[in-house]
C-alpha cells in the first residue's frame, strides 16, 4: 500500500472511541501495515493542555489533528482518529483535506455512556459541576451520511471492525 487513508472515528464521550481505534490498530497491525492512532486527548494533553474547549478552541485542536492524519495518510500509513469532533463543519473539513477518508459514527444511547463514563464526565455533568458537555448538554451534530456507523451497545468491537474493514476494501483502501 503506497498510500494509507484515514479512518476518522466520530461520537460523543464514552460511545466506544478509544476501544474501537486500540481494536483497528492491533488488527491492521496483524494484516502487516502501518498503523497509527491520533487519539485527540492525547493530543491536546501532550501539546496544549490549557487550550479550552471554546467552539474556537476545538476547531483549531480539530485542524491540528487533521492536518497530522493527512500527513500519515500520504505517506502509507492508516491514521485511525480517534476524536469527538463534534461539529460538521470540521468533519467535512478533514473530509476535504484528506482524500482517502473513511468517517465512522462511534453510537452508544446516552444511557450506556453514562454507565460506562471512563472519564467521570457524566458523572459530574449530572451534579451540574460542568456544563457543555458534548452530547449531554453540550453540542454534537451527528454525521448524517457517515461511510459506517456502529452501534457499540448492540455490536462486539469484532464487528465494529470486520464492518470498518470491509468498508476499506470496498473503498479499494486496502
Amino acid at each position: 500500500m503506497s498510500e494509507g487513508f484515514t479512518i476518522w472515528l466520530t461520537g460523543p464521550s464514552g460511545a466506544g472511541k478509544t476501544t474501537l481505534a486500540r481494536a483497528l490498530k492491533e488488527r491492521f497491525k496483524e494484516m502487516g501495515y502501518k498503523v497509527e492512532i491520533l487519539d485527540g486527548d492525547e493530543i491536546r494533553n501532550t501539546l496544549y493542555p490549557n487550550l479550552g474547549f471554546s467552539k474556537e478552541a476545538r476547531e483549531m485542536h480539530n485542524k491540528v489533528v487533521i492536518y497530522m492524519a493527512k500527513l500519515l495518510s500520504r505517506n502509507g500509513v492508516i491514521a485511525i482518529v480517534s476524536l469527538i469532533s463534534p461539529y460538521k463543519s470540521v468533519r467535512e473539513y478533514a473530509r476535504k483535506e484528506i482524500e482517502r477518508f473513511i468517517e465512522v459514527y462511534v453510537y452508544a444511547p446516552l444511557e450506556i455512556r453514562i454507565k460506562r463514563d471512563p472519564k467521570g464526565l457524566y458523572a459530574k455533568a449530572l451534579k451540574g459541576e460542568i456544563k457543555g458537555l458534548t452530547g449531554y448538554d453540550g453540542v454534537y451534530e451527528e454525521p448524517e451520511n457517515p461511510e459506517v456507523k456502529v452501534d457499540s451497545s448492540k455490536m462486539s468491537v469484532d464487528e465494529e471492525v470486520e464492518l470498518i474493514i470491509k468498508k476499506a476494501k470496498e473503498l479499494n483502501y486496502l
